[in-house]
């Protein structure tokens, strides 16, 4: 049994002067703070990797700078499930005995400390060195690609698409730290500008600065415990030349093993925190994890089934479309809300009921999955 027993978390946006490592301790002190323990109860790290700082060791040049002296260490790197996997890693961790207290960590100034090129290139690196790269397609235009075939599969429009930007941006105006305030609406987005079609800017996260962290432990600390029931992972490709179709989505099989495990199913569910780099990206993983069918999850959101006060709430922070993207730090946001919903502290965001939750990560271009039940505990 592992708990989480403290969360920490940057408001995203620009932070001029503040570098990857500067980013990273707010949130870690934070985290700790939360948690009610010293930097000397730490003894591991998990490290997000960074594209603003790819120091072969980030974990101890972390550790170094934090002033830790962990006696595990160790950096993940598995795209945007990276947050979840380095849960999941340190779940393990704990569970087994090699340490007591794991710090989880990862922050990048990715805004104002890499240029828009450096980013691109950076990014574009997700696809085959050899059959995608040498073509010239960014992050986009792969799921756009695996929008295009979607929307042709099962009927989704560019408007149903819409709908989940429309969402949470909604969530992000009620969140202080959200890089975006202002409500946009389904013309709006349909009126922006085409990025990768159909994908257009605002069905795409922004590029962030920003930290997030969060403490898992042996012991729970605190009234309210929230403990990780059960875990599992999927990586059925890398590449999109290699990708398997539609039928096969990853996410299904991370799913039902995570379910397995834990020994819960969707409808014990009552939050869900859902990767969403794109709004394609939320329709599908929404469906595919069972919280929807397919081609049915925009009629969801425009039902209100995701919003704060539907049936099953929905990235109440904004997601990494609205609160903002910072690297891996940007889907560890989805697990900072998500415990501050389950132990009652999410201010006027608050939830009915938040006591199980589910988290999902997408690592790639739908590449690797990452699902995990939450549980509050008395």
């Amino acid at each position: 049994m592992s708990f989480i027993t403290g969360v920490g978390l940057t408001p995203f946006g620009k932070h001029e002067g503040s570098s990857s490592l500067d980013l990273m301790s707010k949130a870690a002190q934070a985290a700790l703070d939360d948690a009610g323990l010293k930097r000397s109860d730490i003894d591991g790290i998990l490290c997000g990797y960074s594209t603003v700082s790819p120091h072969i060791m980030l974990a101890t040049v972390f550790a170094e700078h934090f002033g830790i002296r962990p006696s595990y260490a160790h950096v993940v790197q598995v795209g945007g499930a990276t947050g979840l996997a380095m849960t999941m890693l340190a779940h393990h961790l704990v569970t087994s005995g090699v340490a007591r207290n794991v710090l989880v960590v990862a922050g990048e100034n990715r805004l104002t400390g890499q240029s828009r090129d450096a980013s691109i290139q950076a990014l574009a690196q997700v696809g085959h060195p050899d059959y995608e790269v040498p073509l010239g397609p960014t992050i986009p235009a792969y799921y756009g690609l695996v929008a295009t075939r979607y929307m042709h599969e099962y009927g989704v429009t560019e408007e149903d698409l819409a709908e989940f930007a429309v969402l949470m941006r909604a969530h992000a105006c009620t969140h202080p730290g959200a890089q975006f305030h202002d409500p946009i609406t389904v013309a709006e987005i349909m009126a922006s500008k085409p990025v990768a079609l159909p994908l257009k800017l605002l069905d795409c996260c922004p590029v962030s600065d920003g930290g997030a962290a969060f403490i898992i432990s042996r012991e729970r600390t605190g009234e309210a415990g929230v403990r990780i029931r059960g875990c599992a992972q999927a990586h059925t490709h890398q590449h999109v030349t290699a990708a398997p179709a539609l039928s096969e989505p990853g996410a299904e099989i991370s799913i039902a093993r995570a379910k397995e495990v834990s020994g819960l199913a969707i409808s014990d569910v009552r939050y869900a925190a859902i990767y969403d780099s794109f709004t394609i990206t939320l329709a599908m993983l929404l469906e595919d994890l069972g919280l929807a069918g397919r081609g049915e999850a925009a009629a969801r959101v425009r039902s209100g089934h995701f919003s704060r006060d539907g049936e099953m709430p929905l990235n109440t922070h904004g997601g990494l479309l609205s609160y903002g993207h910072c690297g891996v730090g940007g889907a560890m946001a989805h697990l900072v809300e998500a415990h501050l919903q389950m132990t009652g502290r999410a201010a006027t965001r608050q939830v009915r009921d938040a006591s199980i939750a589910l988290l999902h990560g997408d690592g790639g271009v739908l590449s690797s999955h990452v699902s995990m039940f939450l549980e509050r505990v008395r």
